[in-house]
């Protein structure tokens, strides 16, 4: 007898509304067809010799001051990030949302983190943009990426869309 294996949705988080949106959508989805939703949000460490002290949660946009001395702390921003991702969690869908939500940080840029993660997912989500960029522009740049590069279906969930 094989055990069937819920549908993994997985969705980029980096808690713009955008994100959020994209998240209260994935849950949705994930009660509709019985599955599970993996929120992942990257975080990059700032390599720029100018910014000495200090590393970059890409997928926010934050600079972190996670500092020891002149050398910044790889794990302190890793834990911004963490902290950043379950605040967002919480505050998006709850702490019950009645499906499995599981909180994934990785190092590496948001767009890479993303279209790897749909290596092993049914459905990848994302918004239409997060933080960064141009506020004109219809789609980010991640967002486009992962839209390009995804291995799975990709849904684009635009910010206010239970609002349309």
């Amino acid at each position: 007898m094989s055990e069937t294996i819920e549908p993994l949705i997985v969705v980029g988080v980096d808690g713009s509304n955008h994100s959020k949106e994209a998240l209260r959508w994935a849950v949705a989805q994930a009660k509709a067809i019985g599955g599970r939703v993996h929120a992942v949000m990257s975080w990059e460490w700032n390599t720029n010799p100018f910014a000495l002290g200090t590393s970059t949660n890409t997928s926010t946009g934050a600079t972190t001051g996670a500092t020891t001395g002149m050398q910044g702390d790889p794990v302190g921003a890793e834990e911004t990030a963490r902290q950043k991702l379950a605040d967002t969690v919480a505050s998006a869908v709850g702490t019950s949302p009645g499906v499995p939500v599981f909180r994934r940080v990785e190092q590496g840029s948001p767009a890479q983190v993303l279209v790897d993660a749909s290596n092993e997912a049914d459905l990848t989500v994302v918004g239409t943009r997060g933080h960064g960029g141009f506020k004109g522009a219809l789609l980010g740049s991640v967002s486009q990426q992962v839209v390009q590069y995804a291995a799975s279906t990709v849904v684009v969930v635009r910010e206010g869309a239970d609002e349309d």
